[in-house]
């Protein structure tokens, strides 16, 4: 969802709201860094998920690369959630994402409940994940919020992925409408023994120029680092971002 696409927040570099002056400041930082888009389409995917296109001319001409972000300013101060497109058109100034309803909270609201011809404010695209040009082959470790990721890769050149995620049966379904076959899905267990099998998986099968990509919650990244780099894959074939971290915002 990103997309991609849980607990990323307001955009690098630029200062949060004083609480005694929201008005002007919003008002401010809105007319400096944020282009207006509309939602076009938002079809419901699971109880979790929806795939949303949006419209704007900010996007239109803009050049786009896999593992991009954009972010939409949410209703009530300057807050917004970052999304990583699975698919850019240039020409027509459409950008699709999947957005993941992650707990609850403004974000999540807002996946829920947004609809065609709802107006927005956007920022971006911008850099977070470096995957320009994209890997002729690479896998993906990543969870719910990397979906959109995945997505845009598969439609770029050969991209696998493994998945920790937190319901089996919603995530085939989304995964399916997304046309992604993934090498393995695994359910998260509290004492991160999954990551083990999914790190095994990564693996085989895999060449000298597979490229290692790291996405999702922070720790499991971490983890998975760790242990791509002691089976002796080099680090210049490993890219990481973290997308959420819990009880943490701002990550990306």
């Amino acid at each position: 969802m990103s997309s991609s696409n849980t607990a990323r927040e307001a955009p690098p570099n630029v200062a949060q709201p004083n609480a005694a002056a929201p008005g002007l400041v919003e008002r401010t930082l809105t007319r400096l860094f944020l282009r207006p888009a509309r939602v076009i389409s938002a079809t419901t995917l699971s109880a979790r998920f929806r795939l949303i296109d949006l419209e704007g001319v900010t996007f239109e001409g803009n050049q786009w690369s896999p593992g991009q972000k954009v972010q939409i300013k949410l209703d009530g101060g300057f807050m917004t959630r970052t999304y990583t497109p699975m698919r850019w058109d240039a020409a027509r100034g459409v950008t699709r994402i999947v957005a993941f309803a992650h707990g609850e909270g403004p974000g999540s609201n807002w996946v829920c409940r947004t609809g065609r011809g709802d107006a927005l404010q956007v920022f971006g695209p911008r850099r977070s994940l470096d995957l320009a040009p994209p890997p002729v082959t690479s896998v993906v470790f990543g969870d719910e919020t990397s979906f959109g990721l995945v997505a845009s890769l598969g439609l770029q050149g050969s991209a696998r992925a493994v998945f920790e995620v937190g319901a089996i049966a919603e995530s085939l379904q989304v995964l399916q409408a997304l046309g992604i076959q993934p090498l393995a899905l695994m359910e998260r267990r509290t004492d991160d023994s999954h990551l083990a099998e999914l790190q095994s998986a990564m693996l085989t099968p895999s060449d000298a120029s597979t490229q290692y990509v790291l996405t999702g919650k922070a720790s499991s990244i971490r983890q998975m680092g760790r242990a791509l780099k002691a089976q002796g894959i080099e680090a210049r074939r490993i890219k990481a971002k973290a997308y959420w971290a819990p009880g943490k915002s701002g990550l990306d």
